[in-house]
């Protein structure tokens, strides 16, 4: 008899665990709102712009995603909206037209965003980057020259790094940047670049002295400037509401004034604006992935097969409780790496690396 005790304890365990499978599917029970909340653990302040970014993402988002993506439309005014909520400066400081919030709070309207369009969210995560950059390492006169527009969204802003060489390996680009009198001559290109022809600010690096990062430096490239041309838009099977083309530049003038910090800065700056982007992205798939947990869930809950709703077939509350833990896991990472990251601490670059590797291969697993 005493053989099985553990055997009982066994059960008992399993029975739990089935039961809380099947709290995930019935939202007439109280285990999914603790659960997947996206709002639990945040302050009240955090919930209620929380909210802000969900009822836009319903009302100004989701109603037109599937035609902004058939139709490969850039929804400007429709982020000038969000622009209008603090949306389009949002870790930017105030005295320049920012909202001045936290990177956890950047994450959590990120998050939200998300589940009206990936695409058109993801796109805003990389202006607010390129802003962020510009106010951070700009000085007084580019940060009140360039800023004010970037987070009304009257400007656009894309970020330039990788090019058809160098992806991963960001410090053997090719671009250069050879300073004649008091204006760099650039010539390169930049591929991939999210918005590349239809934004305004194009925030550049480049090679001002020799190989590897140290010579590396960081210009505004802003369009119009003679030299600066776009390669056709790349043809692409989703993320289709923000535009995708090479960023083209022979012998494009570009005054020493528009360099953000020093020569051999550019790299430091690069880096330090994806810490952030990498949070940023990850945030999008939570946003994805929060939205293919609530549809899944509902649509067990009406579909019928022999005689009863899916919701009650257990494989199927199994497939569901696995894509409602990998959310909250990767909820988790995320969190923890945008808190990291606002506190400046030492683990902050490898924890932003990390949420961005787990939370969107696991959401889009969901």
């Amino acid at each position: 008899m005493a053989a099985l005790r553990p055997l009982s304890r066994i059960g008992r365990l399993a029975s739990g665990i089935c039961r809380n499978h099947r709290l995930i599917c019935d939202t007439r029970r109280r285990g999914v709102a603790s659960c997947v909340d996206p709002a639990h653990g945040l302050t009240d302040e955090q919930k209620e712009f929380q909210k802000v970014a969900f009822d836009f993402a319903a009302n100004e988002m989701a109603p037109h995603m599937a035609e902004w993506d058939e139709k490969e439309m850039f929804p400007v005014e429709t982020m000038r909206k969000a622009a209008q909520l603090g949306f389009g400066g949002i870790y930017v400081q105030p005295d320049v037209g920012g909202s001045g919030l936290s990177r956890l709070d950047t994450s959590v309207i990120f998050e939200a965003l998300s589940t009206g369009c990936v695409s058109t969210t993801a796109y805003i995560s990389i202006h607010n980057m390129c802003a962020w950059m510009i106010d951070t390492f700009g000085n007084t006169e580019q940060r009140e020259r360039f800023c004010p527009d970037l987070c009304s969204m009257e400007k656009f802003a894309s970020y330039c790094l990788t090019e058809p060489g160098s992806g991963s390996d960001a410090a053997s680009l090719l671009t250069t940047a050879q300073l004649k009198g008091d204006h760099y001559i650039l010539n390169g290109s930049k591929a991939f670049i999210s918005g590349g022809g239809d934004t305004d600010v194009y925030v550049v690096m480049c090679r001002t002295g020799g190989k590897g990062p140290k010579g590396i430096s960081c210009l505004v490239v802003e369009k119009g400037t003679p030299g600066l041309s776009f390669g056709k838009k790349e043809k692409k099977v989703g993320w289709n509401s923000q535009p995708t083309r090479a960023v083209i530049l022979e012998d494009c003038a570009v005054p020493v004034t528009n360099r953000l910090g020093e020569e051999g800065q550019g790299f430091n700056i690069a880096m330090k604006g994806l810490n952030g982007g990498r949070i940023n992205i990850a945030s999008c798939s939570l946003g994805a992935a929060h939205a293919c947990v609530q549809l899944a869930r509902d649509h067990l809950l009406v579909r019928k097969q022999f005689g009863e709703t899916l919701s009650n077939n257990q494989f199927l509350q199994f497939k569901l409780a696995e894509m409602a833990t990998k959310l909250v896991a990767s909820r988790l990472i995320v969190r923890e790496a945008a808190t990291a990251l606002q506190e400046n601490r030492s683990d902050a670059s490898s924890l932003c690396a990390m949420a961005k590797l787990f939370a969107t291969d696991e959401c889009f697993n969901c």
